[in-house]
């Protein structure tokens, strides 16, 4: 079995890791960490873990549960983990973390969107970013995981195929996000009230959203060369999901039949992408409580723009259910253990 260690597990990022390693056959959770709740019992938390898991929320104590754990799963704000994190930890287990520490290799780009003093730069180089679709043989031999952002996650999978085959000119993306209201967090914010969100969908993080260079150091590798551009967030009424439409001028005219090749050649063989059929938009309420992500397009020659849209859970392939993934790969395990769980519906 492998032990696992969760720091943070009572955010929903951290409640959705527990649910689905819970029906993992080879995990086993031996630390359900949570400052803002020690020594209370897990399922007085999250009733819906009522007589699944008999266990009392314990503290941040990363050198103690690296003696206790394969691996740890660090569902935390930002600085956290970095903060924690030593050498000595890393010889004794490995860490998935889910917080943005580890995503950006230039510490001042980091420094710059996230406002933080880094806390642990000089593993910035080790850390593998974790999409397991495109870096699934670095994420093998890796002790630190960075377990990629939500809106990165959608964005990059749903446009990287077209990026690497130089299909659209990468100086041309735009992109724009929507987002259920999970994606900000357990913790209380008046803009995330009930009153505040509901019939209402609103523009936030405009020219100024902290996934922004995330998704640009993504898109930049697969290209060859800096990729800079526009990316708008929108919160919508909702619990859970990512909704991606990007937008990119094509390098050279092309049928629906070229760049359907194109997407199948990537992701054919990735459990978890499904590329939709001809004219069948992505959409939220097909992926919900699933670790899979629908991509699909739609040439429209009149611009010369090929539109890429792509949809997922934000809580489970962008957050719990990638790095129950990675952690997959890490242990040598089938990758879609505990993650065959097909999408809810209503």
């Amino acid at each position: 079995m492998i032990k696992v260690g969760i720091i943070g597990a009572t955010g929903y990022a951290g409640g959705e890791l527990v649910r689905l390693l819970l029906g993992h056959k080879d995990a086993e959770i031996v630390w359900y960490g949570s400052r803002s709740y020690v020594d209370q019992k897990y399922a007085s938390i999250y009733q819906n873990m009522f007589q699944l898991v008999d266990a009392n929320c314990m503290d941040d104590n990363m050198e103690a549960l690296a003696d206790q754990a394969d691996v740890i799963f660090t569902a935390t704000p930002q600085g956290l983990c970095a903060s924690l994190v030593n050498e000595g930890i890393l010889s004794r287990t490995k860490v998935i973390d889910l917080s943005a520490d580890f995503r950006l290799k230039d510490v001042k780009v980091y420094e710059d969107w996230y406002k933080l003093k880094h806390a642990a730069p000089q593993f910035l180089d080790e850390a593998v970013y974790g999409l397991c679709e495109i870096n699934r043989d670095s994420i093998k031999g890796a002790r630190l995981i960075a377990n990629p952002g939500c809106y990165p996650t959608c964005s990059t999978l749903s446009i990287y195929p077209l990026v690497k085959e130089g299909l659209i000119d990468p100086a041309t993306i735009i992109i724009d996000a929507k987002s259920g209201t999970s994606g900000a967090g357990r913790g209380a914010k008046t803009d995330n009230l009930y009153c505040e969100v509901n019939e209402n969908i609103k523009a936030y993080g405009v020219a100024s959203h902290r996934h922004t260079p995330e998704i640009e150091e993504q898109l930049s590798y697969a290209a060859g060369k800096p990729v800079v551009l526009n990316f708008t967030p929108h919160l919508v009424p909702m619990n859970r999901g990512i909704l991606i439409t990007a937008y990119a001028s094509l390098t050279k005219k092309v049928s629906y039949e070229d760049v359907k090749a194109i997407y199948d050649q990537y992701y054919e063989d990735e459990y978890f992408v499904r590329v939709l059929d001809k004219d069948i938009c992505p959409q939220t309420r097909w992926v919900e409580g699933s670790n899979f992500v629908d991509v699909n397009f739609k040439i429209d020659p009149r611009t010369n723009r090929v539109i890429m849209m792509g949809a997922m859970d934000n809580l489970v392939k962008g957050a719990a259910g990638q790095a129950v993934q990675n952690m997959n790969l890490l242990f040598g395990e089938d990758e879609a253990e505990g993650l065959r769980m097909a999408p809810i519906f209503p």
